[in-house]
């Protein structure tokens, strides 16, 4: 995949800044796939730290706040 992006400004300094002999980065391209791994490995981790406090939440919530099946299905004992 190709993509053209026109980036000017103080958005533009920042790329200049991360490319090149004074930054880190070798080209732009470098630049915005580290960018848009951060930013996978950022939702990434969010959506695990939900998973993680909805798992507390039920690990720590009262026996009794849980439906008895049997009872909820009407199974024979």
């Amino acid at each position: 995949m190709t993509l053209n992006v026109r980036i000017s400004g103080a958005l533009g300094d920042q790329v200049a800044a991360n490319v090149g002999e004074d930054g880190p980065y070798e080209n732009v391209s470098e630049y915005v796939r580290d960018l848009i791994r951060r930013d996978r490995q950022r939702v990434d981790e969010e959506r695990f730290q939900i998973l993680k406090a909805e798992l507390k939440r039920a690990f720590t919530a009262p026996i009794v706040s849980f439906a008895n099946p049997r009872r909820s299905m009407s199974l024979p004992r």
